[in-house]
């Protein structure tokens, strides 16, 4: 299969629109008809419907091969290119919101190496993994929820390696007049009818709360596509719904709030109560393909040192 017609394939699905993919593509709609029938063509089988445009069950199964595919020749083209393109003394990290910070592995590596261009991307999970696979980050910093001894779910993403760097207990964000409240523990369980803040990026997802309570029940209220903290911690404090996040995230950004006067209603308005069961960790890891960079070797192993 010709991976062009796969990347045009992906593109339609996911836009649902030829006309769009074409935009997104810098193609025009004739060209991306055309890709995809000779991607039907090259299968034998129809993929896509076209009045909604949506994918067949033969697309469906398409599509669970398509993007690892695209992934790994992504990841195959930066890996060859970066044996000439990247100099010795560059460390490219991205890192989630809720990560453990490195600063402190930074610190170190900077005193063993003060020549070295550090850049850092602060982005959501999906594109830090990603970012790592396809070789657009050296390491990769990534957080999540899981039980003490499980490793975090990457998307698939089954040909990277993980190191794990740090772990500590979850609690519930709640408004203060929340009748929860003043409880030192809760259960998730008490929680699955409560209105929640579904943060994908920055609280425990619903998805990983459903599969631990093994419960439909959780729902979200409202959805929050972002990476700041004190947003979110505004959101429970208006009574739009609970989050789940890290116990030390949450104790500093109330305390942070409380002398931000644009952030008085978090430092004001919320409540954490610690999540005793089900038996759930805030989780950091280390994310990496091929280590071979000095600096990230040097980097990782200064964040299991410090961690």
């Amino acid at each position: 299969m010709d991976p062009h017609l796969l990347r045009t394939f992906l593109a339609v699905t996911d836009l649902g629109s030829f006309s769009a993919a074409a935009d997104q593509l810098g193609y025009t709609q004739s060209a991306v008809s055309q890709h995809i029938a000779a991607l039907e063509h090259d299968l034998g089988t129809t993929l896509l419907h076209r009045r909604p445009v949506t994918p067949t069950p033969a697309g469906e199964r398409l599509l669970e091969h398509a993007a690892p595919i695209l992934l790994r020749l992504d990841a195959a083209r930066a890996d060859v290119l970066r044996t000439v393109g990247d100099p010795p003394g560059t460390l490219i990290l991205g890192a989630t919101p809720l990560a453990t910070s490195p600063a402190a592995a930074l610190t170190e590596l900077r005193r063993t190496r003060p020549a070295l261009d550090i850049t850092i991307t602060v982005t959501g999970r999906e594109a830090v993994a990603h970012g790592v696979a396809a070789g657009e980050f050296h390491l990769g910093l990534i957080d999540g929820v899981a039980a003490p001894s499980d490793p975090l779910r990457l998307f698939g993403l089954g040909t990277l390696r993980t190191t794990a760097v740090a772990h500590e207990p979850l609690v519930v964000t709640l408004p203060n007049d929340h009748p929860l409240a003043r409880r030192s523990r809760l259960s998730l369980h008490d929680l699955v009818d409560a209105r929640w803040i579904d943060s994908p990026d920055l609280g425990a997802p619903l998805t990983d709360l459903r599969a631990a309570t093994e419960s439909d029940a959780l729902r979200p209220a409202l959805t929050y596509h972002g990476t700041d903290t004190l947003t979110l911690l505004n959101l429970v404090a208006a009574g739009h719904g609970l989050a789940l996040l890290p116990a030390s995230i949450t104790a500093a950004s109330v305390s942070a709030a409380s002398v931000t006067a644009a952030s008085t209603i978090a430092g004001a308005g919320i409540s954490t109560v610690l999540i005793d069961t089900p038996r759930l960790v805030h989780r950091t890891e280390l994310l990496h393909g091929h280590i071979e960079e000095p600096a990230a070797t040097a980097l990782a192993a200064a964040l299991s040192t410090i961690n």
